[in-house]
């Protein structure tokens, strides 16, 4: 059922040269403020993502045409919410056009059955100690043995996914991650203890949520971390990554600091603020999709375009209140026709979906992708401070063994900028990739979703080492995510959406057997 999993830990590392040169560039307020964190780095406590190398310019030259800029893309500038100016010359785009609509979906009952959950899960999951890997060609999944599937034409609500929640399920997390054995091999593998958070939680004088208030700890030794609410009123602090050590102090604006002592063994733990500031609904959304475009996602590669287009669209449609922006970071690997190419955040939908119509799957050679690159230059984009912000990561692979850490600060500095990272695992999601995204999701307060074999498209998809979900289609998944993620509230799909129940699934928690966990 698990993946075993037994980890290195976090090691801090030193501001580079390269850092340096970004400070320089960024000016003087974000110099000071990496400073401090290098500072505070320095102390061991309050802990602040190390700074991010600066990526040279992305390589337009090789595509049939040399994009031009549309109008209304962002700045090639990124701000964050404190302020900090990170430079990013990477986004550039096509002039808009406009993108066919999809093809109606045939109907489920004329798809292929696909191979039932206990024949995938025997083919693709391994014994405790043992990784899900083909000794034959490593870091790829076995593929259980059936027929070829026929391939229907490309349109939105084909594609099937279920998702999961880690830190509804700390238990369950903390369990996968003893299990696993990818520590010998990743030394800077994340390690994310979800059995012990520090929650904050800001509510208004009538009880509502507050999105986006600032929340600040104070660490004994001085040092400072500062991180704002989500749209539910709340915001997560892990005591190891972010190093609290025994105590701190926490406040929010408007409200007197308090002295919190942190637990040294498994317990959530949360401090609740109410404030005079009335909570005010969301009304901005940034979404930026993060897609795997290499050989190995041929497979799905026109159902996912037919499948996004459609939740761009729906978006829009579902929130005629809110102000939407959409954004691309397509990527492949080193060596191919091109690593990353972005498309910044901009109102204009029409010009961003003839942008993801016009990507094929291509490249890659080898099974790692250069996702550290693409989630760099998706941390480096003008973000806005008052906006909802959600990354889709669209991948079937991990990074590279090397580039782990790397793409597990990048995931850090996008946590900073209140970033929630929503990872979509396609076929061919292996061990390593489904540990770095879902720590990656965790880490941001999100959640992991995956397709599954339901729909007959495409390659067979491993199973995850995840006891229990829900499937339905991938579209309305997304759009609950998304929308969850706008209104601060989780929300469950009706009963007609649901195609397949895996284990014990009460609103994203899995009801835990009599007598809890087996020990390991």
């Amino acid at each position: 059922m698990y993946g075993g999993l037994a980890h290195g830990a976090w090691t801090q590392k030193g501001i580079s040269l390269i850092a340096l040169v970004a400070m320089l560039v960024q000016g003087p307020a974000a110099a000071s403020q990496s400073a401090q964190g290098e500072a505070t780095g320095r102390q061991g406590l309050c802990r602040h993502p190390t700074a991010l190398p600066q990526l040279g310019p992305e390589n337009w030259d090789q595509q049939q045409q040399r994009p031009r800029p549309m109008a209304g893309a962002t700045p090639r500038m990124a701000k964050s919410e404190e302020g900090e100016i990170t430079a990013d010359a990477s986004a550039r785009v096509d002039e808009p056009m406009s993108a066919p609509p999809p093809p109606p979906p045939p109907p489920l009952a004329s798809m292929p059955v696909p191979p039932s959950p206990a024949v995938m899960r025997e083919a693709t999951t391994a014994a405790p100690g043992e990784s899900r890997v083909s000794p034959d060609h490593p870091g790829t999944m076995p593929r259980p043995p059936h027929p070829p599937r026929p391939y229907p034409r490309p349109g939105s609500g084909i594609l099937t996914a279920a998702e999961h929640d880690d830190l509804l399920n700390p238990e369950l997390y903390a369990l996968y991650q003893q299990r696993s054995n990818l520590g010998q091999e990743l030394p800077n593998l994340p390690r994310l203890d979800t059995t012990r958070v520090l929650t904050v939680s800001v509510k208004d004088r009538q009880g509502r949520p507050v999105p986006f208030a600032p929340v600040e700890l104070a660490c004994s030794d001085g040092g400072r971390l500062r991180l704002n609410t989500t749209a539910d009123g709340t915001v997560s602090f892990f005591p190891d990554v972010d190093r609290l050590g025994r105590t701190v102090k926490v406040r929010t604006t408007g409200a007197e600091w308090r002295d919190v002592g942190i637990v040294k063994g498994a317990g959530g733990q949360q401090v609740n603020f109410t404030v005079a500031r009335a909570a005010q609904a969301a009304s901005k959304l940034d979404l930026m999709l993060v897609i795997d475009t290499t050989g190995s996602m041929g497979d799905e590669i026109r159902y996912l375009q037919s499948e996004l287009g459609s939740i761009l669209s729906s978006v829009r449609a579902r929130h005629p209140g809110v102000d939407v922006r959409v954004g691309f970071v397509f990527y492949k690997d080193l060596g191919d026709e091109y690593v990353t190419q972005t498309i910044g955040l901009t109102r204009d939908f029409a010009a961003a979906q003839a942008e993801l119509a016009q990507r094929f799957a291509g490249g890659g050679g080898d099974y790692p992708e250069a996702m550290d690159q693409a989630m760099i230059r998706a941390a480096g984009q003008q973000w806005r401070g008052d906006a909802v912000k959600t990354l889709l990561l669209v991948a079937d692979a991990p990074p590279h063994d090397e580039n782990v850490g790397l793409t597990w600060r990048a995931s850090e500095v996008l946590r900073a900028h209140r970033v929630q990272i929503v990872p979509v695992a396609a076929s061919g999601v292996a061990d390593k990739a489904e540990y770095v995204m879902r720590a990656m999701a965790a880490l941001t307060q999100s959640r992991y979703t995956f397709l599954t074999d339901d729909s007959g498209v495409g390659n067979a998809h491993a199973a995850p080492a995840i006891d229990c979900y829900l499937v339905t289609r991938l579209n309305s998944l997304l759009l609950r995510v998304i929308d969850s993620q706008l209104s601060g509230r989780r929300i469950e799909p009706g009963e007609q959406e649901v195609i397949r129940t895996v284990g014990n699934y009460d609103h994203g928690k899995c009801i835990l057997p009599p007598g809890g966990l087996p020990q390991q």
